[in-house]
């Protein structure tokens, strides 16, 4: 694979932002003018609904250093993210959000802290500009993505990273429909670092992502990039077998003592309930990691590209 061009690519997913992407471009190109890098912008619609093609292929007129790239459906944030990595042309990425909350001016923090040493660098908002629920979902999916990635730096995931793109190496051939960045990432690296950045309030239109999807989207990590779930189910079936033995004892125990059975319906409808509760569990974990792999044998593509536009060449 030949070695990217020095210089930064910008990658931004894109979903129902016809509004916010001309604000965006523009704070973008300000931003990076006044780095001393080569640069580009690439924009990946990713199944939008609105006018959002229109306005990047406009874009993408007006401006040399911009790819546009459109995909056949929605596939998810991450699957884009992963088709504009590949299409990258620079050593260094970073991802933003095209919401205008994550501030473009906020890059060169991340590119410096990255010129320390580090691989990966997140930007963490000084405070989160969301509601107590999102908040609660995002804290859940962090806890989630801390198991997967089994590291401590998963508590400042955020999706405006900065990393170098030769770590997409470790991922080229990566093919499954759940893919989530940040896991992928630990599979070339282990520097990852962060800085507190800006966070601004969203000015135009809504969040995309509601709770019910944050969690969707943790129970899709977790499961597709850990086996913690299935040892989880392995501790649960030994704590019951345990808690049941103590059970057989007790029974066995007062019958030997007073010559007399535990006495009443309700207490073995209680011990039924419960170890059917932990089995119908238990069998829906393995389900889920069944499904997974049902899945990855069906060879689904992560995304499928409809039209691409890259008139802009690096400069070596």
């Amino acid at each position: 694979m030949t070695a990217p061009a020095k210089g930064l690519s910008i990658i931004v997913p894109v979903y129902n932002s016809e509004q916010s992407l001309p604000l965006l471009v523009e704070s973008l190109v300000n931003t990076l003018s006044e780095i001393d890098q080569p640069y580009e912008i690439v924009l990946i619609d990713d199944g939008s609904k609105d006018g959002s093609w229109s306005v990047i292929r406009a874009l993408a007129q007006q401006q040399p250093s911009l790819q546009a790239i459109t995909l056949m459906r929605n596939y998810g944030q991450h699957n884009a993210l992963l088709c504009g990595i590949r299409a990258a042309q620079y050593n260094v990425l970073v991802t933003i959000d095209d919401d205008l909350q994550h501030p473009p001016d906020q890059i060169p923090k991340l590119i410096n802290k990255l010129n320390e040493g580090y691989d990966v660098v997140y930007g963490v908002p000084e405070s989160q500009q969301h509601g107590l629920l999102r908040n609660l979902a995002s804290y859940t999916t962090k806890r989630m993505l801390q198991a997967s990635m089994g590291a401590a730096v998963a508590r400042n995931v955020s999706a405006f990273r900065a990393f170098r793109t030769e770590l997409r190496n470790a991922f080229a051939n990566y093919r499954g429909a759940f893919a989530n960045l940040d896991v992928l990432l630990t599979w070339g690296t282990t520097r990852f670092a962060a800085v507190v950045v800006r966070h601004d309030v969203r000015r135009i239109g809504k969040s995309n992502y509601t709770m019910t999807k944050l969690i969707v989207h943790a129970v899709n990590m977790i499961t597709g990039y850990s086996v913690r779930p299935l040892q989880l189910a392995s501790y649960l079936g030994f704590g019951f077998t345990l808690f049941g033995i103590g059970v057989l004892i007790y029974v066995v125990g007062r019958y030997i003592l007073t010559g007399g059975s535990v006495p009443g319906f309700p207490f073995l409808a209680s011990i039924i309930a419960i170890f059917s509760g932990v089995q119908l569990f238990v069998l829906g974990i393995m389900g889920e990691y069944l499904a997974r792999m049902y899945f990855r044998q069906m060879d689904q593509p992560v995304y499928l590209v409809r039209e691409h536009i890259n008139s802009h060449e690096p400069d070596e």
